[in-house]
């Protein structure tokens, strides 16, 4: 027979279930991500470089950085309230960037939007948090920390890239473009193909680079669509992965340094570069790759691709509805234009190898697998395939680092394994979530 411990009988609580409480979960939370701002903060002015924080107030009385991140949080935030308010909200927002707008033109500023959004954003978590009650509440908060933490993470990314730069004065391209001959060299095929396509291509492609956030904010914006509703959060949804796979991935920028075939070895190295071959001709490495010194502050941020991770997390996310049934055809059309668009592009404009693409997919759909269907727990099949894919992960990486002289003397073989060892983890994958026919629907949250 089980017997209750004392203390717990009495309606005592441990340290752990204290721990585990949502209000104590959110504090703990908040606190830990104002730390981290700090700290960060204190780095880049140490530094010399615009910090989080300095960012963050510009986007409330400033000129904001970007004109989209913010209204994608806002848009992100209006999941968790009612339509009414979602209306006062856009209006109130549209309202203050028109103010903002005009006084920076008048003081011959740069047209840009963008605080409207954060300071409507702000003043809606307040507003709920001390005045709202019940699921109205709790609604309200989870669906503006999701949009917080969006525009957070842009500003977290920034200081990250200035730190790849800062603590590696060499970057591994040499080794990248040697493993690279293994898929061909796509970089420079397909660079050479938009320079033939004209500028109209090359606008649009730049354009579904950029606004990548923007894209994920429509997904989530759907997967979203019945918590108001409902009161029903879905266990899994997409800014969950893209969260996840921004706070991993980066970590592998200093571990393996690399700014990309543009910047190592074209004309925007500054200087630095190894030669002015790309996209036309192929830089004449021999057997001997090296660490190649560059400048202090062009990011170290191609190995993995996370603009690839991104964009087919995006892609896997509009293949079915939360309650596993078939998506609609305008979003799986529109995540497969936006992964194909991505892939374009991130290869076209000399941002990154084939090879940190093929790293960039294995850890999506590891991280995608960890997350995934979390009523499932951790059971065989999944702990298998994160396994495979970390794996597979860290072959990849390992390989590109120390075989790149073989992958580029045996490229049938070595392309051969790279690409079979993607298609294991891409099938596995798919085996796994996506071959029959969910016997259940995913888990969903009632708060």
């Amino acid at each position: 027979m089980l017997v209750e411990h004392p203390r717990a009988a009495a309606g005592g609580a441990t340290l752990g279930s204290r721990l585990r409480e949502p209000r104590t979960l959110a504090a703990v939370a908040v606190s830990a991500v104002l730390l981290l701002l700090i700290g960060l903060q204190i780095a880049a002015s140490i530094s010399g470089f615009e910090g989080p924080l300095a960012s963050l107030a510009r986007d409330y009385v400033g000129t904001p950085k970007s004109m989209s991140v913010p209204w994608a949080g806002l848009v992100l935030a209006l999941v968790g309230v009612s339509a009414r308010r979602r209306v006062f909200a856009v209006s109130a927002a549209i309202g203050i960037d028109a103010v903002f707008v005009a006084l920076r033109l008048l003081d011959g500023k740069p047209f840009t939007v963008g605080n409207g959004p954060t300071i409507v954003l702000t003043a809606l978590a307040i507003i709920a948090a001390v005045r709202w009650q019940g699921r109205e509440r709790t609604d309200a908060l989870k669906a503006a920390a999701l949009g917080a933490l969006l525009i957070l993470a842009t500003k977290v990314g920034d200081v990250w890239l200035h730190v790849t730069s800062a603590v590696h004065p060499t970057v591994l391209d040499e080794y990248l473009l040697l493993a690279d001959h293994a898929l061909g060299d796509p970089s420079w095929v397909v660079g050479r193909v938009l320079e033939v396509l004209g500028p109209e291509v090359y606008a649009v492609l730049h354009w579904v680079y950029i606004e990548l956030p923007v894209a994920a904010i429509v997904v989530a914006v759907w997967q979203l669509r019945g918590v108001v509703t409902t009161g029903i959060w879905p266990g899994h949804y997409l800014v969950r992965t893209f969260l996840v796979l921004g706070l991993v991935g980066p970590l592998f920028y200093v571990l393996f340094p690399v700014v990309g075939p543009m910047f190592a070895f074209g004309a925007d190295g500054n200087g630095f570069q190894f030669g002015n071959f790309w996209p036309s001709a192929l830089p004449p490495i021999g057997q001997s790759p090296a660490p190649l010194p560059f400048d202090e502050f062009t990011p170290r941020n191609c190995m993995p691709s996370m603009h690839t991770a991104w964009a087919l997390s995006l892609f896997i996310h509009t293949r079915r509805d939360i309650d596993g049934s078939r998506a609609p055809a305008w979003l799986r059309w529109g995540g497969a234009f936006w992964l194909a668009a991505t892939v374009a592009a991130t290869l076209g404009f000399g941002y990154h190898y084939g090879v940190d693409l093929v790293a960039g997919v294995v850890l999506c759909l590891t991280v995608e697998s960890a997350l995934r269907e979390p009523e499932r727990g951790w059971d065989a099949a999944r702990i298998r395939l994160v396994a495979l894919g970390s794996a597979v992960f860290g072959g990849l990486l390992l390989g590109y680092r120390y075989l790149a002289v073989e992958m580029a003397q045996y490229p049938v073989l070595a392309g051969a394994i790279v690409i079979g060892l993607l298609a294991a983890v891409a099938v596995a994958f798919h085996l796994t979530w996506f071959a029959a026919a969910p016997d259940r629907a995913p888990a969903a949250v009632r708060v």
